[in-house]
Formats: structure tokens, C-alpha cells, sequence
């Protein structure tokens, strides 16, 4: 049994009819690689059982604490139906990606079932028309609740669910799998009391480990190493209300590329390249429709603080950093070159308090507080009313640079698909995986009716990159910035999120 932290936990409370609070993607296989050439969907559903062990996240679900007085419990599910988890559709032909994204927008946009493991898979078979896609071709539209899982526990779960080679073994669990006994209220109750007497010490012993890294900060704001703040976050379209609709898409497009487009600025990042091109795609996006601001629009990196020795665990384990995306500059370089000193500056703010210890102060705030907060940002359309702290979320997932097998069948691509709420209506999930990286988008249909554009827009913004960065027979790359590097990198992630950037280069 494992308590949910006060950042788990929101992510339930944020949650609505118009709000699900689910991350997940869109995989899609190759099944010539598969013996015989094709996988039944009887042999994912096995395929699926024989490593439930691996994740815990499979086969726990929610216990909620008496009268909200703390936050709730992750329990085991003596109910489990596997069934019930993983379901089986097709495409009507030609079976386009366009007819992907929109079944992926309708499910992505359904709540998950709160009373039972908060996951759900849909196999989608009739992928028969998608550019770059095998004909035969099948899909998996993922959805895991995000009080569960960050980016980095995602990973977890998806190197759970594939193999580097097609004819991949698991090792069995040592032992049958039986569920734990459930709490009583009376014990989830008498835990409550406890964490609450608890709860000031606590909170001590953490003020006493952020008082250092406030210190480095004030020293580095004084020294003007580090810069506070970037001024105010502009109003847009995608910073009111949401409705109960999503769309999705996005672009495939060459690593390799992104990695040669990184050196035309001395120490840019794939990451600061990646944001580069989603700021213009979002100044090409809004300048169409004459909503443009004059300022930059802020996008927030969510940064991993999981440790090795919590790889396995539930829950989000995650901070966060904002950095501005360069709408307001029209050329390609100059923009770079404006996300990469802004993701520098965002990285040394967030270094110097520390990320874990930022992070880690959601666990100090009352739960009937936490929910109240929540209900009432929603309730009184908050959004609507109060400055955005950030226009969208962007958050890099890096795969393996190698290809990966589930059923035998190869995975071909993968897209992300994110969570949009109250005051933030379009989220960029950003995977990587054996030389391909996609750039996708969720949206609220009603904030974005015409998300083909907008993937256009992404694809315009990445090729107006390419041609201004890319170096020209005979010509050199500017030397690389000759400053001190600490070894230990900080690892960005997801809402989400798992790494961005670093790990990418």
C-alpha cells in the first residue's frame, strides 16, 4: 500500500467530465516482424498478463480516506479483470491517420473508471493508409490516470510492455500473484491522525534542506549569474476554459536532423531546438488568426526528480521549470538562440533551490485543503479570471536509439497524448525512439477546431528551422562555449513527464 502525495493527488481533484486528468499515446506496430505475420488480439491480452508483475501500477486502484481527511491509498485490485483494461476496435477503411487521431481525440476525451486500476488500453486494428505506416498495421491508444504515473514511470511501464529483440522472454514473477488486504476506514482514518501529528516535523526538516538552495539563489541573482522572472505570461485562446472535447495530432521527423540543427547555436539542446519549433508553430498558428501577442508565450518543462531506487513506484515524482518559446521573433536562429539562453537561465533558477526539494513540499499541503482548491479553480472558472502562469506544457519522453518488439511486432512510431485543463488547453508531448522524433499535440476541439492546420503549422516551423540551421557545404559550425559543466545534468520531464533535452543530445 502506498499513499498518493499531495501532486498525485490534485491530478484527481483537478478531474471532470471536461477534464480527465489521463496522460497516454498512440503506439503503432508493424506485425510482419511477429511469427507468421500477424498478432490476435487473444495474444496481446497474454502477452499483457505475463508481465503485469513487472508494473505496479497495472493491478493497484484507489482507496479513498474517510471524509477526505488525508490524501488516498494505492491498494491492490482483488477484482482485477484484465478484460476490462484492454479493448479491441478497428478502423472503418481506408483506415487513415487522420481517422486515428479523431478515434484517439473521442477516447482520450472519456474519464477512466476511478473505482478500479486506473489504466486502459485500445488496440485500433485497420492502420491501412498512414504515410510511413506498414499496411496492416495496428495501433494502441494508451490512457493511465496521472495521479499514477509521470513520464519517467511511463517509461517503466512501457520497457515493461516491449523487448529489444521480436522473440522477447519475461521472466516469470517468483510467486502467484495475491492481492494485499485492503485497510478498513478505521485504519486509513487512524493513519491520517498519525501524519498529521507527524506533519510538523516534517515540514521543518524540509524548510531546513530548501534554506541552502535559497541561499545559492539569492547569490546568484546578486552576482547576475542568474536572472529572476521573465516578466508576465500573455493571455491566448488556449488560456481559458476547456470543454469536453479533445483533438489530437502531430509530425514524425529525423533525430539525427534535430541534432545537426542544435550546433548552429554554441550549446543548444535538441530539447531547446524542439522548443524552438513548437514556438514557431504557435506563432504561425496564432498569426493566422491575428491573436498573436507582442511577448514571448511561456511553456512549462516539467523536470524528473525520481531517483533510481524509485523507478518502480507510483505516483509523480516531478517539478517544474517555465521557459519562454520565442513567439514574438519571426526568425528561426534568433529564436533558438532566445529558448536556449532562457532554458539556461530557467535551468540555473531551478538548480540552485533544488528541484527534489521544490517538489517535494506538495506532500506538506492538507488534503481537504488541496481539494478544495482544486474544485474551486474549476468550479468559479478561475481560468478565466487570474493571469496564466504558462500558455502550454512541452515535455520530451527519450526512447531507446534502438527498435522494440511487443508480440514480435515492431514498434513503428509512437505519439503522445497529455492532459488539458482549466487555464491550459494545449499540451506538447515530444517522444523519441531509434533515430524518429515525434512532436504531437492535445487540444480542446472547441479552443482548436482545425488541428490539421495546426500540425502543418509544427511542420512549416520545423522545415523554416532546418533551412536556417542547417550548415552549408563548406561552412563551420560555431565553437562550442567554453564554460564549466556540472556532470550531474538536470533531467527534464512530463506533466507527464520523463527526461527532456539533456539526455536527447
Amino acid at each position: 500500500m502506498e499513499q498518493l502525495s499531495g501532486m498525485d493527488s490534485a491530478f484527481l481533484y483537478l478531474e471532470t467530465a471536461r477534464t480527465p486528468m489521463h496522460i497516454g499515446g498512440i503506439a503503432i506496430y508493424d506485425p510482419s516482424t511477429a511469427p507468421n505475420g500477424f498478432v490476435r488480439f487473444k495474444e496481446i491480452l497474454t502477452f499483457i498478463e505475463e508481465r503485469l508483475h513487472l508494473a505496479k501500477s497495472f493491478r493497484r486502484k484507489l482507496a479513498n480516506v474517510p471524509l477526505n481527511l488525508d490524501y488516498p491509498y494505492w491498494v491492490d485490485d482483488a477484482d482485477f479483470d484484465l478484460e476490462y483494461h484492454v479493448r479491441h476496435i478497428a478502423l472503418p477503411q481506408p483506415g487513415d491517420w487522420r481517422q486515428l487521431c479523431i478515434q484517439a481525440a473521442r477516447l482520450h476525451s472519456r474519464m477512466l473508471d476511478l473505482k478500479k486500476p486506473l489504466w486502459e488500453f485500445t488496440v485500433v486494428e485497420g492502420l491501412n493508409k498512414i504515410p510511413g505506416v506498414p499496411k496492416g498495421s495496428y495501433a494502441i491508444i494508451s490512457k493511465i490516470h496521472h495521479a499514477a504515473i509521470d513520464g519517467v514511470s511511463g517509461v517503466d511501464i512501457a520497457t515493461a510492455l516491449h523487448s529489444p529483440s521480436p522473440d522477447g522472454a519475461i521472466q516469470p514473477p517468483e510467486k502467484p500473484w495475491v492481492p494485499e488486504r485492503t485497510p478498513t476506514s478505521v485504519e486509513l482514518i487512524a493513519r491520517a491522525q498519525l501524519n498529521t501529528v507527524a506533519m510538523p516535523f516534517r515540514l521543518g526538516r524540509q524548510i531546513a534542506r530548501t534554506l541552502p538552495g535559497l541561499g545559492r539563489l539569492v547569490q546568484g541573482i546578486t552576482r547576475g549569474t542568474v536572472r529572476a522572472g521573465f516578466g508576465g505570461v500573455p493571455r491566448t485562446r488556449f488560456n481559458g476554459s476547456v470543454g469536453q472535447h479533445r483533438v489530437v495530432g502531430g509530425r514524425d521527423f529525423d533525430l539525427n536532423t534535430m541534432k545537426e540543427m542544435r550546433l548552429r547555436i554554441p550549446g543548444a539542446t535538441v530539447n531547446d531546438v524542439v522548443v524552438a519549433i513548437v514556438g514557431g508553430a504557435m506563432r504561425r498558428y496564432l498569426k493566422g488568426k491575428s491573436e498573436l501577442p507582442s511577448e514571448s508565450m511561456v511553456a512549462m518543462a516539467p523536470i524528473s526528480v525520481r531517483s533510481a531506487g524509485e523507478r518502480n513506484s507510483l505516483g509523480n515524482q516531478v517539478s517544474a521549470m517555465t521557459i519562454p518559446i520565442g513567439t514574438h521573433i519571426a526568425d528561426p536562429i534568433a529564436r533558438l538562440t532566445f529558448v536556449h539562453d532562457e532554458a539556461e537561465n530557467s535551468k540555473a533558477l531551478t538548480k540552485a533551490v533544488g528541484a527534489r526539494e521544490l517538489s517535494d513540499y506538495s506532500k506538506f499541503t492538507p488534503s481537504m485543503l488541496t481539494g478544495l482548491a482544486a474544485r474551486l479553480y474549476v468550479g468559479l472558472g478561475l481560468a478565466n479570471r487570474i493571469a496564466p502562469m504558462f500558455n502550454t506544457v512541452i515535455t520530451n519522453i527519450p526512447g531507446p536509439p534502438v527498435p522494440l518488439y511487443m508480440n514480435g511486432a515492431r514498434l513503428v512510431t509512437q505519439y503522445g497524448l497529455g492532459p488539458v485543463f482549466e487555464g491550459m488547453g494545449i499540451i506538447h508531448p515530444v517522444f523519441s525512439n531509434c533515430g524518429r522524433i515525434t512532436i504531437s499535440f492535445t487540444s480542446d476541439r472547441d479552443i482548436m477546431p482545425d488541428p490539421e492546420h495546426y500540425a502543418d503549422c509544427i511542420q512549416e516551423s520545423f522545415d523554416e528551422m532546418r533551412a536556417a540551421t542547417l550548415l552549408k557545404p563548406g561552412e563551420r559550425a560555431a565553437p562550442e562555449a567554453k564554460k564549466k559543466r556540472s556532470r550531474k545534468k538536470v533531467s527534464l520531464a512530463t506533466v507527464d513527464g520523463a527526461k527532456v533535452g539533456d539526455a536527447a543530445e
